[in-house]
């Protein structure tokens, strides 16, 4: 299992097709330097990565690490077609069954701050929806001989569809089931950010004890739910407070604070100043 966390998302480079007789087998190489996505739609490509051994028969996919080299194990006993995506990511990814470091999910301090989530790609399995998989593949080959940056855009939004695809096909390990209860924690603080928080109505609608709630959060984002209503609420107020011309009071009351000096404590300990000052940062007149 491959784990990525973004942003930045994985990002397409090149792809192609081959159609390999009886007997031909895939070229042997090493450390590529990008990922290497193979989806067979017709016979049976016989891999390994290092030692371990990938058969890939049609329907299927593998995916191969761009620091690692790869080999043909055997031939082709049938002839063989097959689609190969190579892509690359900016940002951090590791092979493990493991969970992310808290530290790598935390939201940056940006202006408006970017959550960071973890994502996970099977190295091999089969596909759910083949002839999904197969159009994307022939969208990516059209678009590809088009230089435009529109079709260069649009060869990344589809990308990103059939990686979507692949990480619905993967199947989580169990111990890393906290990572969705926070997630789903973290949806629902969201939605209800302006509202008085309520561990009791968060448990019922997630069906799991407050408790263990706040240490599936804690663990995979490094903040307990209050600590992330509380970031996200100042990230909804400072939007406010650039964006809106409403008073600071009626933008404490907006985004969920209780009190006026509340919401200025909360704000001044995330942002380093108050929230009229940093409305004059970046507001003029």
């Amino acid at each position: 299992m491959f784990q990525f966390i973004s942003p930045p998302l994985p990002h397409f480079i090149y792809c192609g097709e081959a159609l390999y007789p009886v007997s031909e087998q895939h070229s042997d190489r090493s450390s590529i330097g990008v990922f290497d996505l193979l989806i067979v739609t017709r016979g049976c490509l016989y891999m390994a990565e290092e030692s371990i051994p990938l058969e890939i028969p049609a329907g299927s996919f593998a995916l191969l690490r761009p620091d690692r080299a790869h080999r043909s194990t055997a031939p082709c006993r049938e002839e063989t077609h097959f689609y190969w995506v190579h892509f690359q990511t900016l940002g951090s990814w590791h092979e493990t069954e493991g969970a992310p470091d808290a530290a790598e999910l935390r939201p940056d301090d940006a202006l408006h701050e970017i959550h960071r989530f973890a994502f996970y790609l099977p190295r091999s399995g089969k596909l759910s929806s083949p002839d999904a998989a197969y159009d994307w593949l022939r969208q990516l080959l059209a678009l590809q001989a088009d230089t435009g940056s529109s079709s260069q855009w649009r060869q990344q939004l589809v990308f990103q569809e059939l990686l979507l695809r692949l990480q619905a096909d993967a199947t989580l390990p169990e111990r890393d089931s906290y990572l969705a209860i926070a997630e789903e924690a973290a949806a629902y603080l969201r939605r209800h950010y302006r509202d008085t928080l309520s561990y009791k109505a968060m448990s019922e609608t997630l069906h799991f004890h407050a408790n263990y709630v706040s240490l599936c959060m804690k663990r995979a984002f490094g903040y307990t739910p209050l600590q992330y209503l509380t970031r996200y609420r100042v990230e909804q107020a400072k939007r406010l407070l650039i964006d809106t011309n409403e008073s600071v009071g009626r933008i404490a009351e907006e985004t969920g604070f209780g009190s006026f000096p509340y919401f200025v404590r909360c704000f001044g300990r995330q942002v380093g100043t108050t929230p009229k000052s940093f409305r004059m940062r970046f507001r003029q007149g």
